[in-house]
């Protein structure tokens, strides 16, 4: 079932490594960066509640979530494919914006099918299955540049030229992605309905028109604990967009001593930002069953909370190092408080969730994260020289104030009553 995941969060980890600098040679500035990968966050707060909603109420012979997940897949594939070649800045902003849009059809569905398909007490291995998965493929993308280069690959660019180590990640990319669906496709068998006949009834015709409804009523009986959880995700995903944006770049600006597409050692200084994402995914591999069975001993606030303090530590500690591998190790913290991210606020809303709306809870978690995204890359850039004084470390050292301030916060979370609450309509159910 989380297999397929693997493919999806290569998908993510090409961009998330290897965007900006895309972004840069086709001749984009530092500070137009954010405005750029408005994509994710837009496609993702439309999309995701969306699927979430329409997938609740359907089901065909090929199951609930896996016709979303395998088409998010197809056409994603696609956009990767032709992302490095295209040979205009507006083509590659483009290809970005169907690339997330399929990326987001593709993964909410994954999410929603361990609230379906896993008990409660198995979530956190489950949940935390998915984030090994995320760890993998984020990993792969994110080593590819470098493995291409120990390989002999090239690097040149004279600055308005993209190397040919992204563009054979991206082509390796396609086939993972297409490879890891199909298998989940296969291999998944979904649980349908009790009574199938009876659901198609009772949905039948319904299915578009109720979004709306559906959407507005979930948002006014939202649990409180995912109120709570909130204020968490505004400034936690208020800063990550920044380690994405400007990771890379702040590695060959103090690393390389390159901070221009034209500067000797630019391309391999990015290149080295892959490095930095696969160091902390693989901290988050390793972490996320600690995280899985810490919740269990300690409870999910606190495990949150300690989870995003680590990696803020992580991020400030970049202002202290201009060394490779004392960066790679930061990123190791910065990985801890990754695993956090992409675990536990889904077990806490699958845990206090309605049984019967999870996808759509699965789909408005998502709209959380997007919120603060899409304010972050309409602002930061009005900030980016003055505030932050036009050097990318600084934006990190942002980020790394959000994610301490994201872990006082998350120690307010309660989700006992709500996931009483569910536990008792599970049961009826």
């Amino acid at each position: 079932m989380c297999f397929g995941f693997f493919g999806i969060q290569y998908g993510f980890g090409l961009q998330q490594a290897n965007l900006s600098p895309i972004f840069t040679y086709h001749g984009a500035s530092y500070d137009q960066l954010p405005l750029l990968w408005l994509a994710g966050p837009v496609t993702g707060l439309l999309i995701q509640p969306l699927v979430g909603a329409v997938s609740d109420r359907t089901w065909t012979r090929f199951g609930r979530r896996k016709p979303y997940f395998l088409w998010g897949a197809l056409i994603g594939s696609v956009a990767v494919m032709f992302m490095p070649y295209v040979p205009e800045l507006w083509m590659v902003v483009g290809l970005f914006w169907i690339l997330d849009a399929a990326m987001n059809t593709a993964m909410e569905p994954y999410r929603a099918m361990v609230g379906d398909m896993i008990n409660r007490e198995q979530r956190p291995f489950a949940f935390a299955l998915q984030t090994f998965m995320i760890s993998g493929g984020q990993i792969l993308a994110s080593l590819m540049p470098v493995i291409m280069i120990a390989f002999g690959v090239s690097a040149l660019t004279d600055g308005t030229q993209i190397p040919d180590i992204v563009k054979y990640s991206f082509v390796i990319g396609v086939v993972v992605i297409l490879l890891t669906a199909f298998w989940s496709f296969k291999n998944t068998q979904e649980y349908p309905p009790e009574n199938v006949e009876a659901f198609k009834k009772a949905n039948k015709g319904k299915v578009i028109s109720s979004i709306i409804p559906d959407l507005v009523n979930a948002v006014k009986d939202m649990p409180h604990s995912l109120k709570q959880l909130w204020w968490v995700k505004l400034v936690t995903w208020f800063g990550l967009p920044l380690m994405w944006q400007y990771l890379s770049l702040s590695i060959a600006y103090h690393v390389y001593d390159a901070p221009t597409p034209q500067s000797p050692g630019f391309a391999e200084g990015t290149a080295q930002g892959g490095t930095a994402f696969a160091v902390m995914h693989v901290s988050t591999l390793i972490g996320s069953f600690f995280v899985a069975k810490f919740i269990h001993k300690f409870g999910d606030n606190k495990v949150y909370a300690f989870c995003l303090v680590v990696g803020g530590l992580g991020f400030l500690a970049m202002q202290l190092t201009t060394d490779l591998y004392l960066t790679l190790a930061c990123m190791a913290l910065v990985g801890v408080g990754w695993a956090g991210v992409v675990t536990v606020p889904f077990i806490m809303c699958a845990n206090v969730a309605p049984v019967l709306r999870i996808g759509i809870y699965m789909g408005l978690l998502n709209a959380m994260i997007c919120l603060p995204q899409i304010l972050e890359m309409t602002t930061i850039g009005l900030i980016y020289d003055s505030v932050l004084g036009g050097d990318p470390r600084n934006a990190l050292a942002l980020c790394g104030i959000l994610f301490i301030i994201g872990g006082g916060l998350a120690l307010r979370i309660d989700t006992a009553k709500d996931s009483e609450n569910s536990r008792a309509q599970e049961n009826q159910a």
